[in-house]
C-alpha cells in the first residue's frame, strides 16, 4: 500500500525539479549568496505569516527548546551551507550535471539513517532504491546529446570546484534531514512552523555575512523586479512547498526512503528541459527514467 509520506516525498521532488528550472537565470545573475539570501527571506516571511495565521503563536506550541535548536541546526546545515553550495555548483555546471551529483544525498541519507537512527529497509525497497539511484545517474550522466551546445551545459569557472560544491550540498541535505527527524516525529510539532524556524536561522546567517562585509555575499547584479519575481516564485515552490513536503514526509517516513523518493527530481527535470530546450533527451535518458519509475514503484509498493 502506498503511504502518504511517500507521495509527499515525490511531490517535493516535483517541486525541486520545477524550481531548478526557474533558478538558473536569477542565480547566475545575482550570484549564489545573494540569490539564496533573497529566496530565503521571501519564503521565511511567508512561513511566518502562515504559521501565525493559525492563531496566536499556535504553530509554535509544540516546540521545546531542544526542538528550536535542532531545526535551527537543520537550517544552518541544509539551507545556509547546503543551498548556497548547491546554487554555486549550478552556476558552474548547469542544472543537469548538478542534479546528478546532488542526487547522491539519497545514499548519504540512507547510510546516515542506518548508522545513527537504526533505520532498516526491506529487500524490495532496497532493490527499488538501487534502481532509483541507477536510473537518476543514467538519465543525467548519459542524457546529453554529444553536440549539445546550450549555455546550461557549459562550464563556468572551475568544474572540479563545482563537483565538490554539489557533493557538499548533497551531504548537507542528508545531515539536515537527520537533524530534523527527531523534531518532526513528534505529532504536536507543526511542519510549517518547523520550516519557518529552519529558514529563519539560515536567513539570519546569510544577512550576517552581508553585514560582515563578505565580498561574495554581495549581489553581482542589481535586484530588478523581474529577478525578484523569479527568485520569489522559485523559493515558494522549491522551499516553501517542496521542503515543507519533505518535512511532512519525515514525520512518518524513515530518512533513507524519503531521500530516495525525493531524489528523482533530476529525472522529472528531463521533460521540463525538453520543453525549454525544444529537444528530446538522449535515448539513455529514457532508459534512466524507466529504471527510476520501476525503482520508485518497488519502494512505494513495499
Amino acid at each position: 500500500m502506498i503511504a502518504w509520506h511517500d507521495l509527499y516525498a515525490l511531490g517535493a521532488a516535483a517541486c525541486w525539479a520545477f524550481g531548478s528550472m526557474i533558478s538558473v537565470t536569477p542565480s547566475r545573475r545575482l550570484g549564489a549568496f545573494a540569490f539564496v539570501r533573497w529566496r530565503m527571506l521571501i519564503v521565511a516571511l511567508t512561513m511566518w505569516a502562515v504559521t501565525l495565521g493559525w492563531g496566536p503563536m499556535g504553530g509554535w506550541r509544540g516546540f521545546a527548546p531542544v526542538d528550536w535548536a535542532l531545526m535551527a541546526a537543520s537550517g544552518l546545515i541544509g539551507v545556509f551551507i547546503g543551498d548556497t553550495a548547491l546554487f554555486a555548483a549550478m552556476n558552474r555546471l548547469g542544472p543537469r550535471r548538478t542534479g546528478v551529483l546532488f542526487a547522491t544525498h539519497a545514499m548519504f541519507s540512507a547510510a546516515l539513517g542506518y548508522a545513527v537512527m537504526g533505520d532498516r529497509i526491506g529487500a524490495q525497497a532496497l532493490l527499488g532504491a538501487l534502481l532509483v539511484v541507477a536510473g537518476v545517474m543514467t538519465a543525467i550522466l548519459l542524457g546529453r546529446h554529444r553536440e549539445e551546445s546550450h549555455a546550461w551545459e557549459s562550464d563556468r569557472g572551475h568544474a572540479g570546484l563545482g563537483v565538490a560544491l554539489a557533493l557538499l550540498a548533497a551531504l548537507c541535505q542528508a545531515l539536515a534531514s537527520l537533524a530534523a527527524k527527531p523534531v518532526l516525529a513528534q505529532p504536536q510539532v507543526d511542519p510549517i512552523a518547523a520550516s519557518a524556524v529552519r529558514l529563519s536561522a539560515a536567513t539570519l546567517a546569510h544577512f550576517g555575512l552581508l553585514v560582515a562585509g563578505l565580498r561574495s555575499a554581495r549581489a553581482q547584479s542589481p535586484l530588478t523586479p523581474g529577478l525578484l519575481l523569479q527568485t520569489g516564485i522559485n523559493g515558494l515552490i522549491a522551499m516553501g512547498v517542496g521542503m515543507t513536503l519533505v518535512l511532512v514526509a519525515l514525520r512518518d517516513g524513515d530518512v533513507g526512503t524519503v531521500a530516495v523518493l525525493s531524489s528523482v527530481s533530476p529525472v522529472l527535470l528531463l521533460p521540463m528541459l525538453w520543453l525549454h530546450l525544444r529537444r528530446a533527451p538522449a535515448p539513455a535518458a529514457w532508459l534512466g527514467a524507466g529504471l527510476t519509475v520501476v525503482g520508485t514503484a518497488l519502494v512505494l509498493l513495499r
